[in-house]
């Protein structure tokens, strides 16, 4: 695990399981580096660890995002809904996709879109498709959404990017899902550095992206060298170069064995926070309706008046911290596509987007670097107080 700094408290920093040094350097030693045994290993350990039927591993979640748009064949220019309150990725997914996002709305008590901000924004943009976000690791209610958006299940997306660990009706994220993207980026909760995933009940539409994550060649370069294989290929489907390698995929596995016990500590240190800080006044501490659902806790994201001066005070007092997310609506490059109407469609967005802080949370986090974090940041807000 990492440790902050005596000075400074990070925002995060990445966890490594003690065989991950070992696993790379066995595939270093295998002379295979790139997609491969290791790539088709990790896929079936992590749909084991989902319970889902098919896993693809690709090179990051924007790229998974991006090949389930386009494996679902989508006419061009389709009205795709996503939240606004969303990484930017999300949303260059779409129009990388050839398609037209459509801003949904969030409730403000779950910082993810509800079923009546869906059904607003389906009303009047009569969507194609739907991407559900997991904001923060708070499981959304899929289900509910997809029928609020009028839509079938095979037109909808779980951006499952903060998902891992966390479930809903004892069903973990991305089990049963037509289509859940997930992220191993070094800030996640199981962090490779780089690389994505897509868990698909479908094995057709798995096969696609299987496809299309290397240029829509019908084999890879490993089953092209295997004893017997052949050279030759085919091109049926535009694709891209978003394939995940061997090299990942080894550490992935190693990190996956890891992943209970940093979700048992990540668990262990929200329960700290909320002990220090529910009922301070001035906070507000979103994400607190839990009955049925399991949190993945990949952020601990609170609303506080006075945000920007308060991430100044942490930051001179040693605390570093985050904002998640600049919304969409608030990028200079999406209200110039989008325009100002449709910009102006989430207010609820643009009211908690003012106010939203993230604070350090990761399983290296020391009680220690927790408590320097909680004496600043309760500090700073009763000095408002």
């Amino acid at each position: 695990m990492g440790s902050e700094q005596q000075s400074t408290v990070p925002f995060t920093v990445p966890s490594f399981a003690g065989e991950v040094p070992d696993a790379v350097v066995k595939v270093l030693d295998s002379g295979w580096v790139t997609t491969g045994p290791q790539t088709a290993a990790f896929e079936q350990d992590f749909a084991d660890h989902l319970g889902a039927a098919h896993v693809v591993a690709v090179a990051s979640c924007t790229a998974a995002l991006e090949l389930c748009l386009r494996a679902m064949d989508l006419p061009p220019g389709s009205a795709v809904l996503t939240p606004s309150l969303t990484f930017c990725g999300a949303i260059n997914a779409i129009l990388h996709a050839g398609h037209r996002p459509v801003l949904v709305d969030i409730d403000a008590a779950t910082l993810v879109p509800s079923a009546a901000t869906v059904a607003a924004a389906a009303a009047r943009s009569r969507p194609a498709a739907m991407i559900v976000q997991n904001q923060g690791g708070y499981p959304v209610d899929v289900a509910a959404l997809t029928e609020a958006a009028g839509l079938d299940r095979t037109r909808v997306i779980e951006d499952a990017a903060h998902g891992p660990g966390a479930a809903r009706g004892g069903a973990p994220v991305g089990s049963s899902s037509y289509a859940a993207c997930f992220s191993f980026y070094a800030t996640k909760n199981m962090p490779i550095g780089e690389g994505g995933a897509v868990a698909s009940s479908d094995q057709e539409f798995a096969d696609r992206i299987r496809a299309t994550r290397l240029h829509g060649m019908s084999k890879d370069s490993w089953r092209r060298y295997l004893p017997g294989g052949s050279w030759r290929y085919d091109v049926k489907t535009i694709g891209l170069k978003a394939n995940m390698t061997d090299i990942q995929a080894s550490i992935g596995r190693a990190q996956l064995t890891a992943l209970p016990e940093w979700q048992r500590r990540r668990a262990e240190l929200v329960a700290r926070y909320d002990e220090a800080l529910l009922g301070l006044p001035g906070l507000v501490v979103p994400q607190r309706e839990l009955a049925g659902i399991q949190h993945a806790w990949h952020l601990y994201q609170v609303r506080v008046p006075d945000r920007d001066a308060i991430i100044a005070e942490l930051e001179s007092a040693g605390v570093a911290t985050s904002v998640h997310f600049i919304p969409a609506n608030h990028m200079t490059a999406y209200q110039e596509i989008l325009g100002a109407e449709e910009c102006a469609t989430v207010p609820v967005t643009d009211l908690v987007a003012e106010e939203l802080l993230s604070l350090p949370l990761y399983p290296g986090l020391s009680d220690d670097g927790l408590e320097r974090v909680i004496s600043a940041f309760t500090g700073a807000l009763r000095a408002r107080g």
